[in-house]
């Protein structure tokens, strides 16, 4: 498994990985164009993928504009392999290294994602977008964790 940085050359297979999903779908492919994707990549953020065997099995972006993490999502056949979590920590180590701010998702109540955001340490912080569950994060509990947590990072 190769993690690297996102460019706009992957978005297809970036895509391909958003809607394979079981949990947190979306109602209507279209609501996430590939202009979307381009944004977040180049003007509001920035973006990782892990791929196998030059595919894309996971991925991540965050958004530095405004202060969320857009997206983490892996391929249902590449679960349970640390994928998600390694990806949360390069995404989180950038984010963190660019601002102080707080930083926030949204996902839907009982999934998989809301469990992992709280094992990697998320706080709830209300609803927010359509019933979802607001995580939160902030840099201090950040480095906390990953200074508890040397070993597992």
């Amino acid at each position: 498994m190769i993690f690297r940085e996102a460019i706009i050359a992957d978005i297809p297979q970036i895509q391909i990985v958003r809607n394979a999903v079981k949990e947190n779908t979306l109602s209507d492919p279209s609501l996430v164009t590939d202009e979307d994707c381009i944004t977040f990549l180049t003007l509001k953020g920035k973006g990782w993928v892990c791929e196998e065997e030059h595919t894309i099995i996971g991925f991540a972006i965050a958004d530095l504009t405004d202060h969320n993490i857009w997206a983490l999502f892996i391929h249902p056949a590449f679960e349970g392999r640390g994928i998600g979590k390694t990806l949360h920590r390069l995404m989180m180590d950038w984010y963190f290294s660019q601002t102080d701010q707080m930083v926030w998702l949204g996902t839907a109540p009982h999934t998989r994602a809301e469990k992992f955001y709280l094992r990697q340490g998320w706080k709830p912080a209300g609803l927010v977008n359509k019933g979802e569950i607001k995580f939160e994060m902030s840099k201090h509990d950040w480095e906390k964790l990953k200074k508890e947590n040397e070993n597992k990072f």
